[in-house]
């Protein structure tokens, strides 16, 4: 059932080459508006303008809230966005405060990743499960913490960047992401899923040591929070078909056969999950 009008939200999904939006009236996005952006300028406010539009385009006198996901550390508590990836004069943004004064409505910022992980807590493969992992996989990797319903609230947006940790000869994100098969094979992860379906046996064996990679890293993620679920989008996701029996098989060796027992690895299946995680981030803040 639809939430009465008075309770539309927004949610904006800022890329570093796009920005999406969409107008949500409970669970259905009602409207949506997409436009690229200029990440070239060293003009702050050249972004900012265009996210101003993008969302004037589906303002009205209804919309009670905004929320964004941007793919950067933020400040929740000040609306601050600190250099965001792609956009190099995004150094220091409050785009809380200049979203509000042209809005007239609360505006609420958090990572790209958490917006992903609560918006799957409150539309999609999340619901009914209040301890959970949401990780993206694409260009790079992210994570977003659940923790008793919310978002795990710490001091700099930083928690949940398991990406970042110490891995062979990098980062978890360098083997955990479609930055595996540019380094290792000069090739898309798109690229291979093609290649995969039609059975090449290079794009198979990729995918396969992909999967025990990303096993590893939810093995981490075991170590770390003990979740009962794992939610996994992302470009990459798309090709699961591929790495999944991988994936399962490295989780197995975790030492803990109750938490491998009691551990459920979901993949989205969430439409829209962009914006809907971004429109989401109203709600956890306002416990709506």
């Amino acid at each position: 059932m639809n939430l009465p009008k008075s309770k539309r939200i927004i949610g904006v999904d800022l890329g570093g080459t796009k920005v999406e939006a969409g107008l949500i009236d409970g669970t259905d996005i009602i409207k949506k508006k997409y436009a690229l952006i200029d990440n070239k300028s060293e003009d702050p406010m050249v972004v900012i303008n265009q996210i101003i539009n993008v969302i004037s385009d589906l303002f009205d006198e209804t919309v009670k809230g905004i929320g964004i996901g941007i793919p950067s550390l933020v400040n929740r508590e000040k609306g601050i966005v600190y250099y965001v990836q792609n956009i190099p004069s995004w150094k220091e943004i409050r785009l809380s405060d200049i979203l509000q004064k042209e809005f007239n409505v609360p505006v609420y910022l958090d990572n790209d990743a958490n917006c992903f992980a609560y918006g799957e807590y409150k539309f999609g493969e999340g619901k009914g499960q209040d301890n959970f992992v949401g990780i993206t996989i694409g260009t790079g990797m992210g994570s977003g913490i659940i923790i008793n319903g919310h978002l795990l609230k710490d001091a700099n947006c930083g928690s949940g960047e398991f990406g970042s940790i110490p891995y062979l000869k990098g980062i978890y994100e360098d083997y955990c992401s479609g930055k595996f098969f540019k380094t290792n094979y000069n090739k898309t992860g798109e690229e291979f899923f093609l290649q995969a379906k039609k059975g090449n046996s290079e794009a198979l064996k990729a995918f396969e040591e992909f999967g025990s990679h990303l096993g590893n890293a939810i093995k981490t993620i075991m170590f770390s929070v003990d979740p009962n679920m794992i939610i996994i989008g992302g470009s990459v996701s798309k090709s699961k078909e591929f790495f999944v029996e991988s994936m399962t098989n490295s989780i197995k060796d975790f030492p803990s056969i109750k938490s491998v027992k009691n551990l459920k690895v979901q993949f989205t299946n969430t439409q829209n999950i962009a914006v809907l995680g971004a429109a989401s981030i109203f709600f956890d803040r306002t416990k709506s």
